[in-house]
């Protein structure tokens, strides 16, 4: 019997009272002795509750229990249920789940996450999707949910086929399939010739080691040379992708895909609701597209036309941040460790000396390990920055999503890089044909559908980003992107960022210990330009 039986049953037990002579605890203790699962239950508090025929009340009776809900043995639906139902149920989560079936969880879904809007009950439903073959300009619709996990195929360490592009059915009986056919083979050729040679100046320098077995060699050296290799790939490269979702962001991610531009986003959001389904059959049964933001675009669009020129300026602008955010961060530091109020705080950082406010910046940060978490008072203080980055790193750049990045759309009017070990590699001539062929290609789609025509365009353009980001995010990004395994472009963009968050915020990002070089560094040992 669970004690939400129990309490339910205390009144055939008030007889028992006056022979125990009002002695509430010795009844008590009584009642657990019949009840097995709890003899060895202490008892804590004890008091009156107001139910007719009993006068007491059992509290911190039971032991700590922490343990798993198994999808192995319940549906995601119904373990959402049996958490759901915890904030009205005194029985424990085995118990509100032994009570469970997918007809019941389904009511409960239509009637209370469906019928009420209680959507944040969806989150406890856990999805793990496989999404195959599909191109690397859709990935970009997927990752873009937030709230949710992702793997997807690298192109610093995997190699793709000659035929690993994907065809929008756009095209499909259009005069541009041809050549969006034959470039797409072009750039794929190009890709699979520059290997060798672009292997031969990696090997020249990092020889094998003794004993160095040719799989293990091949494993150490293939980023060094696939990292620029990878510049001639389209955005219409094919890649897998493994997410983990909750049922509520999966259905926000559908619903996006469902609204988006181009076919194969929508018919993904189709296959991915379909699969779905199969485990949360009420949680994502009505979702539908949005409204069309078509609109919206046209009507910005008619606001100015010199809003929407290209102009090459410097490729990483921070555009705002806050002058006081220091001293906003060391008084939520403050305020979280005493009672006053935050405008108490504030004054107090303001008008403390240098050295103190010194003092204080080291206390917070100076005893962090380089697995250590900074604080979350950091997240006080934020910045903008307007980036401009090859399309290659921004495949890199977007997975960090605790930013709020807007990307523009992908196209090849910012130019394109180009990496120094192209030209050492003696591959520059077929490079930039290639690029040339794909802006031409690019071109003749754009004026017939702009989204179709950003599948063509290779890693190497570039790309404009506004992002923001907070201090705390700013660590750990720029400490994550400038090790010295991470890609050139990534490396630059983290140790430029760090450097102007730096000139504007020195007492904190003193703190952000990088690796000893500067952007400008990066970009001379690895472009020859960065945009052409």
């Amino acid at each position: 019997m669970s004690w939400g039986d129990l309490a339910r049953n205390m009144a055939g037990y008030t007889s028992l009272i006056n022979p125990w002579n009002g002695n509430v605890n010795k009844l008590i203790l009584y009642l657990c002795s019949q009840f097995a699962t709890v003899k060895s239950a202490t008892v804590s508090t004890v008091s009156t509750v107001d139910v007719p025929g009993v006068f007491v009340y059992i509290s911190s009776m039971s032991k700590r229990q922490i343990y798993l809900l198994s999808p192995r043995e319940l549906s995601p639906e119904t373990i959402a249920v049996a958490f759901a139902r915890t904030s009205r149920s005194p029985e424990s989560f085995r118990e509100i789940a032994s009570g469970l079936n997918e007809e019941a969880s389904a009511k409960f879904h239509e009637r209370w996450v469906v019928g009420y809007g209680h959507a944040s009950v969806a989150e406890h439903a856990v999805l793990h999707i496989a999404i195959e073959n599909v191109s690397r300009l859709a990935v970009e619709c997927v990752e873009s949910n937030r709230l949710a996990s992702y793997t997807e195929k690298s192109t610093r360490y995997q190699k793709w086929d000659a035929d690993g592009f994907f065809i929008p059915t756009e095209l499909d009986g259009h005069p541009f399939y041809t050549k969006y056919v034959n470039t797409c083979k072009l750039l794929f050729e190009s890709y699979a010739q520059s290997l060798a040679p672009l292997r031969a100046t990696v090997e020249a320098i990092n020889p094998p080691r003794e004993k160095e077995s040719i799989e293990a060699y091949d494993r150490r050296i293939r980023s060094q040379y696939v990292d620029s290799c990878r510049f001639l790939l389209p955005a219409a490269s094919l890649a897998n992708l493994g997410m983990t979702a909750n049922a509520r962001v999966l259905e926000h991610a559908i619903c996006k895909m469902l609204s988006h531009p181009l076919a194969e986003v929508q018919n993904i959001g189709k296959e991915l609701k379909m699969a779905a389904i199969g485990e949360v059959p009420t949680l994502l049964k009505y979702v539908n597209p949005l409204p069309k933001q078509d609109q919206v675009g046209m009507d910005f669009q008619d606001l100015d036309g010199q809003t929407l020129t290209v102009a090459k300026n410097d490729w990483c602008q921070l555009i705002s941040f806050d002058p006081d955010g220091e001293n906003k961060v060391l008084a939520a530091v403050l305020y979280r460790l005493g009672e006053m109020p935050y405008t108490n705080a504030l004054e107090t950082i303001r008008s403390a000396k240098g050295d103190q406010r010194k003092r204080l910046a080291d206390n917070l940060l100076g005893k962090l390990g380089e697995h250590d978490t900074p604080p979350r008072e950091m997240e006080h203080t934020a910045y903008t920055f307007d980036l401009i980055l090859d399309q290659g790193g921004y495949g890199e750049f977007k997975r960090h999503r605790m930013m709020t990045q807007t990307p523009q759309a992908l196209t090849t009017h910012l130019g394109y890089a180009l990496p120094r070990q192209i030209v050492s590699g003696g591959f520059e001539q077929p490079y930039r044909s290639a690029m040339q062929l794909a802006a031409e290609t690019y071109e003749q789609l754009f004026q017939w559908n702009p989204q179709v025509a950003s599948y063509i365009v290779p890693n190497g353009y570039n790309r404009r980003i506004l992002f923001s980001l907070n201090l705390r995010e700013a660590f750990t990004f720029c400490k994550l992107r400038s090790a010295a395994n991470a890609h050139y472009s990534m490396r630059r963009v983290a140790q430029r960022v760090a450097q102007e968050i730096r000139r504007v915020h020195p007492l904190l990002a003193e703190y952000m210990y990088l690796p000893d070089e500067s952007c400008q560094d990066i970009e001379t040992e690895y472009f020859t330009t960065i945009w052409e």
